[in-house]
């Protein structure tokens, strides 16, 4: 149950990404819960449970390319960050990291205290 309870919240917030169809990647950007659903592959590997998968890296690629906007961009971030803060056990290093390692370049490090008015 807690478990459960924690990936709802961070459905709400991790780092950015997909493979969907382009009228959802287009609001994924948009909804906290959509991100949510997009990033949930990566959180075993942000918890230090496991490798980093080939679902999460898609979801990230997919994220980074709906959020076309400075809006899009912040709100997502917003989303991604509530998402980190939120789930028991993550860990920041592994999560900062993910962008990377999956070959999106992000001009800021994911982290809780990422001030996503500032992202471009």
């Amino acid at each position: 149950m807690a478990s459960s309870m924690a990936l709802s919240k961070l459905v709400c917030a991790v780092i950015m990404c997909m493979v969907l169809g382009a009228a959802p990647l287009a609001h994924a950007a948009k909804s906290g819960g959509q991100v949510f659903t997009v990033l949930s592959s990566c959180i075993g590997y942000a918890k230090g449970g496991g490798a980093l998968n080939a679902s999460c890296c898609n979801g990230v690629r997919a994220l980074n390319s709906a959020a076309k906007t400075t809006p899009d961009r912040q709100k997502t971030c917003g989303c991604v960050k509530s998402l980190v803060r939120s789930v028991p056990g993550v860990n920041f290093v592994l999560v900062a990291g993910i962008p990377a390692k999956c070959g999106v370049n992000l001009p800021y490090k994911i982290s809780p205290d990422l001030d996503c008015k500032s992202v471009k």
